[in-house]
């Protein structure tokens, strides 16, 4: 292991593929990226993460699509299915009223003892009292 483990959700991940420097947090998202690939921090995605944002990038981007995904999977992202942690996702999905794959990454951040990145204020809004769950912004890469 190298470091604290994060696991960024599809919202950072797009900020890696699309580097649009003026959207909010994408230096913090694009700090993140570099600190993983230093071996400062230890990164986990759930298996889904590809196609959650192969959709965005198809509908943002439909013309170079193919080339932002195969960027991020040349990455080689640490994945993780759900047969371990179904139930924490199921568990949050109950409490926090989310779906099932946004859970999936706050519930893989748990299984772990990791924390789950997201520039998604709403998820955090209503799932933080879960824990290991933060804003990208938030986040020092120091």
């Amino acid at each position: 292991m190298s470091g604290p483990l994060f696991v960024p959700d599809a919202s950072v991940l797009l900020k890696w593929a699309l580097r649009s420097p003026d959207e909010e947090s994408a230096e913090s998202a694009l700090a993140l990226k570099s600190a993983w690939l230093q071996g400062r921090v230890e990164i986990a995605v759930p298996s889904l993460w590809a196609f959650e944002v192969g959709n965005v990038l198809g509908l943002k981007q439909p013309s170079i699509a193919p080339l932002l995904l195969q960027a991020l999977l040349d990455l080689a992202l640490p994945e993780a299915g759900p047969q371990e942690y179904a139930p924490v996702m199921f568990k949050l999905m109950r409490q926090h009223e989310v779906t099932f794959y946004d859970a999936a990454y706050h519930g893989l951040a748990i299984w772990r003892g990791g924390t789950m990145l997201t520039a998604d204020r709403r998820y955090v809004t209503r799932a933080r009292s879960s824990g290991s769950a933060a804003l990208i912004g938030e986040w020092n890469p120091t």
